[in-house]
């Protein structure tokens, strides 16, 4: 028995609805990816890009000053070391916002816990062993990225991560769990475009943030 006309226009109804969604979620991402770019560009600009027209500045001042005032020259090398080192660790810091290296050499577990200690935010992680797909890994560390962005109070952030059922899931909680609506919204659109879902658990102490991926596509 086919369907009623009053239950055709409802479905057809629901299929606009996440039509629509669709079309936000995806709109949502874009706007993200485009304001994230531009974040890195200024950050590039005015800060690593900054720090190395310095160097080149100082090295030139450097070979005047070596003949004629060594103890001047061997200042200003202290002072370029420092600039350096600056520049390195600001560059080290842009490429884990990119895609960090540690998350193909070192695995998932230990690209979280880099990512903890470059924010200083007391942490607690842990993570099963699971073969999971670049994407896939690069979906929850993004995630516990973007919470530990919001874990400012001094309170512990915690993740767990495992895989059951075929799918790879995670929980964020503490203070980490405690972020801005539009974050969240940033975190269940990168979830769902890859199959995933998130979903938010509010309880009397704390809210525990849930999030599941399929391990295969």
């Amino acid at each position: 028995m086919g369907l009623s006309h009053v239950e055709t226009e409802e479905a057809l109804e629901r299929l606009r609805l996440e039509v629509d969604e669709l079309r936000a979620s995806r709109e949502r991402i874009a706007l993200a990816d485009d304001a994230e770019r531009r974040g890195l560009e200024r950050e590039l600009h005015d800060g690593t890009q900054q720090h190395l027209v310095a160097l080149a500045v100082n090295i030139q001042l450097a070979r005047e000053l070596v003949e004629r005032d060594p103890d001047a020259a061997v200042e200003l090398l202290d002072d370029m070391a420092r600039d350096l080192q600056r520049a390195l660790e600001e560059t080290a810091r842009l490429a884990q916002r990119i895609y960090p290296p540690l998350l193909e050499s070192g695995g998932l577990a230990a690209a979280l816990r880099a990512a903890a200690i470059s924010t200083g935010v007391p942490t607690e992680i842990t993570a099963t062993p699971v073969s999971l797909s670049p994407e896939t890994a690069g979906a929850v560390y993004f995630c516990w990225l973007d919470a530990l962005a919001g874990a400012s109070d001094g309170r512990r952030a915690t993740v767990v991560v495992s895989a059951e059922d075929g799918s790879a899931t995670f929980e964020i909680g503490g203070s980490a769990a405690s972020i801005p609506d539009d974050v969240r919204a940033r975190m269940r659109d990168r979830l769902e475009a890859l199959g995933g879902r998130l979903t938010t658990e509010s309880g009397p102490e704390e809210t525990i943030l849930r999030g599941s991926l399929p391990l295969a596509r």
